[in-house]
């Protein structure tokens, strides 16, 4: 009964019979009222007619009886005409209406058990045309996010595979005697260890980012002089790869943030442009001030980035060069979504495919030294 009573379709078909019983009791009583009067007057018209010869009382009283029977019989009989055509009516209507409303939900079913293909069909009205487009438009955006993760998935085992394969290969090595326990096969092996280590880190990271907002330790720090102590972190890789790496700060960039998650966004962005940079390339780091802001910039003359993916790249699991070696595709979602927690931004520019590609990380300057 308590689902009968909350049924959609039940109130829409009882508010339109409410609707209708209001307009028929108001034409009811309305009728009733004027009918009297143009009754009783079209009498006195009678009364003066001389071709009837006057009329007595009780031939108008009984008009007045037979008009009153008729009249009642009439009304009855459309009352109960009108309240069915009303309820057919209604329920057509309703049914109308709730019809697109169970394909949105049957959808919604369908997209809650994986099923992210499912589209809607428009409606032509448009607030339900409104609603289907905006479930398309989400069962569309949780199609693309399987589809990468099942590709991020295939990547990072892979990604897992290789590290692991190697270390195998060299302890099987040192254990049968083929390989020497030497410094070179150390150092190999920590490296791969390395990898293994920074894919972990990516992952747990954005898991919590996901999850839950990053709790940062907000301490006074110079954004330039973070940049630049990344940059030359990495400054070994480049060497080995054969791509310059310059960096010049210019002027001190006082912020409030969390120095680590600050390391992170140009280790990931810096890492990102080596990646992207053949060898004989170069890769620039400039921290600047601009209005009340820090910016650093990181320019490569790389690979490039084609104009319909500058947004894409940040978002979790896109890789816009599968072919590049060592990426997960989230390193760049998570520079964005720290820089964001510092009131700042991350953003990317690039003149297209071969012309390189310049990202941008902006920091509200500490308040004493913006002013």
């Amino acid at each position: 009964m308590r689902r009968f009573a909350g049924s959609l379709l039940v109130r829409l078909v009882l508010s339109h019979l409410f609707v209708v019983a209001v307009a028929v009791a108001a034409t009811a009583l309305l009728s009733q009222s004027l009918a009297g009067s143009f009754f009783e007057a079209h009498l006195a018209d009678m009364g003066h007619d001389p071709a009837l010869g006057g009329m007595s009382a009780a031939m108008a009283d009984q008009l007045r009886g037979g008009f009153a029977d008729s009249f009642q019989g009439a009304l009855t009989i459309a009352v109960m005409v009108g309240a069915v055509a009303a309820g057919l009516a209604s329920a057509f209507a309703a049914f109308r209406v709730l019809r697109p409303l169970e394909r949105v939900r049957r959808a919604a079913r369908r997209l809650a058990s994986g099923s992210y293909a499912e589209r809607v069909p428009i409606p032509a009205e448009s607030e339900l045309a409104a609603l289907a487009r905006d479930v398309n438009a989400l069962s569309e955006a949780l199609e693309k996010v399987e589809s990468r993760r099942v590709q991020l998935i295939s990547e990072v085992a892979h990604e897992l595979r290789t590290p692991l394969t190697t270390i195998q290969g060299y302890m099987e090595g040192l254990l049968d005697g083929v390989f020497a326990p030497d410094e070179e096969i150390f150092a190999a092996t920590a490296r791969e260890a390395a990898r293994l280590k920074r894919l972990a880190a990516d992952l747990s990271t954005l898991s919590r980012a996901e999850e839950s907002p990053l709790e940062l330790v907000v301490v006074p720090v110079d954004l330039g002089l973070v940049a630049t102590e990344a940059a030359e972190r990495l400054r070994p890789q480049f060497e080995g790869s054969d791509v310059s790496l310059r960096v010049e700060r210019s002027a001190d960039l006082p912020v409030q943030g969390d120095q680590d998650r600050l390391v992170q966004i140009f280790t990931n962005i810096v890492g990102n442009a080596l990646t992207h940079t053949p060898a004989g390339g170069r890769v620039e780091v400039t921290a600047r001030r601009r209005g009340h802001d820090a910016v650093v910039t990181v320019s490569d003359n790389g690979r490039g980035i084609e104009p319909e993916n500058l947004e894409a790249i940040f978002e979790r699991f896109f890789r816009a060069d599968r072919d590049a070696p060592g990426g997960t595709g989230i390193g760049l979602t998570i520079a964005r979504r720290i820089a964001r927690l510092h009131g700042g931004e991350v953003s990317a520019a690039s003149a297209g495919l071969g012309w390189g590609a310049t990202f941008t990380v902006e920091i509200p300057l500490a308040a004493r030294s913006a002013a």
